[in-house]
C-alpha cells in the first residue's frame, strides 16, 4: 500500500481553532493557549532566566516531546529574544509523528498575531519536511530547529544530543498513551543534561511515578486556566540499579570539546567548504576559507546548473535517510537566494527508461509518500515535462536545479567569513594546540581547527592521504536555448540530465570517465552528452536543433567528481591512523569488541569531502553536521547515519575485514 506522508488530520471550530481527528483532542486550550504555554513550560522550566545568563556564546537546547502548531517552540523564540544577550544561541528539538502542512500550520499560527514576525520566519522555512530528521535555521542561525518526523520511539534513540529543558508535550494521555511510557521517558532521561528541567500539562499520577522511576525528581504545582495542577522537575541522574544506556563506541565518540579561540581553516572553497564555513560562522566562529583558485565554486561546484537529484533506496538505507534529510536542508537554504536565476524549484522528472529502473521506481513509489515523489505514467510525464517523452517515470515536485556558485557565494560572504583566495595549501603541520597550513615553506594561515574541504584534494595531506576518495571525470554541455525548447518546464534525467534554461543556457550532463585526469572538454564527452540527451527526449533533440550545430564548437566545463567505495560522503573528525591501528587491534581478531581506549583523534582535524554527484543534496547538511561535532551540539542527522558518514569507517573495515 502507497504511503502517505501522516499530515495531521484536522477539524477546525468555528474560532478557527484546530483539533486532531485521530486524538480527538485540541492542540492548545479554546481560552488561553499562550498564556498556559508560557506558564507551563517557560515558566516551570526558568527559561526566562537561563536565557538572561547565557553568554555570547552560549547556547541552551530544549526538546519537546510534540510540535504540533508550533506555539511552545514560537513562544520560547520570543523570550529568547527578549531576554538572551547577542550571540547567544536557542536550539529547539522537537518529535511530531503527524506534521501539519504547510497550509494547516499557517491557518494555525494566524491565530496568534504576537507571534507573527517569528512565525513568518517559520512558514518560509517550512518546506520539504519529509521523515526523519529535519533541519530547519532561522534567524540567521541564531535559532536552530530540529524536528524529528516520525514515531517517538523510532526517532528519540537516535538522537545524539543533550537536551537543557524538556518541553513534555502531546496530546492527554487518557487519549494518546503511546507518547507516555517508561521506554519514551528512558530517552528522556538518556538525553538529559546535568540539571535539565522538565514540565508537562499533566499531573496524573502514573505519569508522574514513571517519570521518577525514570531519574528525574518531579512534584505537582499549582496549574492554570482548567489545570488545576501541573508537573514539573528535575533530572537527578541515571536511576540506581538500572542498566546505563551503552556508550559511543570509542571511534564514533565526540572528541573531547575544544575550549578557547573559536577559530577555524576551511580548505576548499565548493559546495562543502563554503556550507561549512558558512555553518561555523552562524555559531559565532571566524572561519578563513581558503581557496587555491581566485575564487569560490571554481571546480566541480562551478557547474551553471546542478540538480537536486533525489537517488534513495527503498530500504532505508543510510545514504536515503542522508538524502531524504539533506534535500530538505537545501531546500531550506534555497529559500534565501534569487529563484529562477539562482534555483528554481521547477520539479525533477526521472524517466523509467529501462526495465529494471522501472522495477526500482515501482519500489520507491511504494515506500515513500506523494509529496515527495509521484508516480507518471507516460502521458502525465510528457505533459509535465512540457516535451515529448517516450517513457513515465517519478516526479519529484520539490526538485529543481540550482546554479552552485549562487549557493557558494552566499554561503562564503556570511559574517564571519573571510575568504582567502590563491592560497594552496600543501601541508599541515600542528604546533602546540594550533594547526599551520603551508605552501611549501610559506605559513598561509593558522587556527585551531582545520575541516579539510577540497574533494579529493584532501589526499595530499599526510594526515588524510590513507582516506579512500577517488576522482571522477565529468563533462557538462551548454546549449543556447530556442524557442521551441522554452517549453521544457522540469528537469529531466534518465542516465543524464537536461534542465530548462538559465539565462539562456540549457544545461546537459554529465559524462562520467574513471580513468582521464585531463579537464579540457572533449568533443567526443559532448557527443556521448548529446547522446544522452536523445535518450530522455527526441522531441528536445529536435527543439533544439542539435542536428544543425557543429560539435566542434560545443561549449561546456569538465571537473572532478570526488566519491568514497561505499558512496557516502566523509564527514567527521580524523584520527591517528596508525595509532589508531594499534590500539583497537583486538577487533581484528574479534570484532565484537569493544576496547575500552579513547580514539587518538588529531585534535582539531575535520573532514568533509566525498559528495560525489550529490553534493547540493549531502553537502550543506554536512557543514551543520561538522559544526555540531565541532559545538558539541545535537547532530543535525540520525546517530547511526552520521557514523556512516563518519571518516573512522574506513579503518574500522580494515581492521575487522583486513582490506
Amino acid at each position: 500500500m502507497k504511503p502517505v506522508m501522516p499530515h495531521a488530520q484536522l477539524d477546525w471550530d468555528d474560532q478557527g481553532r484546530p483539533r486532531s481527528r485521530v486524538f480527538d483532542d485540541v492542540y492548545f486550550s479554546d481560552q488561553s493557549g499562550l498564556d498556559e504555554t508560557r506558564y507551563v513550560f517557560l515558566e516551570q522550566n526558568r527559561l526566562a532566566e537561563r536565557f538572561a545568563a547565557l553568554s555570547a556564546g552560549g547556547r541552551l537546547v530544549i526538546g519537546e516531546t510534540g510540535f504540533g502548531t508550533g506555539l511552545n517552540f514560537l513562544c520560547a523564540w520570543q523570550l529568547f529574544e527578549q531576554h538572551a544577550v547577542a550571540g547567544a544561541r536557542l536550539h529547539f528539538v522537537s518529535i511530531e509523528k503527524f506534521p501539519l502542512s504547510p497550509a494547516d500550520l499557517q491557518r494555525a499560527l494566524a491565530l496568534w498575531p504576537d507571534l507573527k514576525r517569528f512565525s513568518d520566519q517559520l512558514l518560509k522555512h517550512y518546506v520539504a519536511i519529509h521523515q526523519g530528521f529535519q533541519r530547519i535555521v532561522l534567524d540567521n542561525g541564531r535559532i536552530t530547529l530540529t524536528l524529528l518526523i516520525g514515531d517517538a520511539l523510532e526517532q528519540l534513540p537516535q538522537l545524539d544530543g543533550q537536551i537543557d529543558a524538556w518541553f513534555l508535550d502531546g496530546f492527554a494521555p487518557a487519549k494518546n498513551p503511546e507518547m507516555w511510557t517508561a521506554e519514551l521517558f528512558a530517552e528522556l532521561a538518556r538525553l538529559a543534561a546535568p540539571g535539565s528541567t522538565i514540565s508537562t500539562f499533566t499531573s496524573t499520577g502514573w505519569v508522574r511515578r514513571l517519570l521518577n522511576a525514570a531519574g528525574f525528581k518531579m512534584k505537582r504545582t499549582p496549574g492554570i486556566g482548567h489545570k488545576w495542577e501541573i508537573l514539573r522537575g528535575e533530572f537527578l541522574g541515571w536511576p540506581e540499579g538500572v542498566a546505563p544506556p551503552a556508550a559511543a563506541k570509542p571511534w564514533f565518540a565526540r572528541p573531547t570539546p575544544l575550549t578557547g579561540d573559536r577559530r577555524a581553516l576551511v580548505i576548499g572553497a565548493g559546495l562543502a567548504g563554503c556550507a561549512t564555513a558558512a555553518s561555523l560562522a552562524a555559531r559565532g566562529w571566524q572561519v578563513s576559507l581558503l581557496e587555491r583558485h581566485d575564487a569560490v565554486a571554481q571546480e566541480a561546484s562551478g557547474n551553471p546548473q546542478g540538480v537536486l537529484y533525489l537517488k534513495l533506496s527503498a530500504h532505508g538505507t543510510a545514504l536515503s535517510q542522508l538524502i531524504v534529510s539533506g534535500f530538505g536542508y537545501t531546500r531550506r537554504v534555497l529559500e534565501t537566494l534569487q529563484r529562477g536565476t539562482d534555483w528554481d524549484d521547477c520539479g525533477v522528472l526521472q524517466l523509467a527508461f529501462n526495465e529494471k529502473e522501472r522495477e526500482r521506481q515501482a519500489q520507491l513509489a511504494a515506500a515513500f509518500p506523494e509529496d515527495l515523489l509521484q508516480w507518471l505514467d507516460q502521458p502525465e510525464a510528457q505533459a509535465r515535462a512540457g516535451v515529448g517523452l517516450a517513457h513515465g517515470g517519478l516526479y519529484y515536485p520539490e526538485g529543481g536545479w540550482v546554479h552552485p556558485p549562487a549557493l557558494c557565494q552566499a554561503q562564503s560572504a556570511q559574517p564571519g567569513v573571510t575568504l582567502l583566495p590563491h592560497q594552496e595549501a600543501v601541508e599541515l603541520r600542528k604546533v602546540g594546540d594550533q594547526w599551520q597550513a603551508f605552501d611549501g615553506e610559506r605559513l598561509i594561515a593558522t587556527a585551531p581547527v582545520v575541516v579539510l574541504a577540497g574533494a579529493a584534494e584532501i589526499k595530499r595531506f599526510a594526515q588524510s592521504g590513507e582516506l579512500p576518495l577517488k576522482r571522477i571525470r565529468g563533462q557538462i554541455t551548454r546549449l543556447a536555448q530556442t524557442a521551441q525548447s522554452q517549453a521544457l518546464a522540469t528537469v529531466v534525467c534518465a542516465e543524464g540530465y537536461v534542465a530548462p534554461a538559465r539565462w539562456g543556457e540549457h544545461t546537459l550532463g554529465a559524462s562520467f570517465d574513471f580513468s582521464s585526469d585531463d579537464l579540457t572538454p572533449t568533443t567526443a564527452e559532448h557527443l556521448g552528452n548529446l547522446a544522452m540527451l536523445e535518450e530522455i527526449s527526441t522531441d528536445l533533440v529536435a527543439r533544439l536543433h542539435v542536428s544543425e550545430r557543429d560539435a566542434e564548437s560545443l561549449q561546456g566545463r569538465a571537473a572532478f567528481r570526488c566519491t568514497s567505495p561505499d558512496y557516502l560522503p566523509m564527514v567527521g573528525p580524523l584520527a591517528d591512523r596508525e595509532a589508531f591501528t594499534r590500539i583497537y587491534a583486538a577487533l581484528s581478531k574479534d570484532a565484537r569488541q569493544v576496547p575500552d581506549m579513547p580514539c587518538p583523534w588529531l585534535d582539531g582535524l575535520y573532514v568533509n569531502s566525498g559528495h560525489g554527484s550529490r553534493g547540493l543534496i549531502t553537502a550543506p547538511l554536512s557543514g551543520e553536521l561538522l559544526a555540531a561535532w565541532l559545538d558539541n551540539e545535537p547532530l543535525p542527522l540520525p546517530r547511526s547515519v552520521a557514523e556512516a558518514c563518519h571518516p573512522n569507517r574506513f579503518a574500522l573495515r580494515r581492521l575487522i575485514r583486513g582490506k
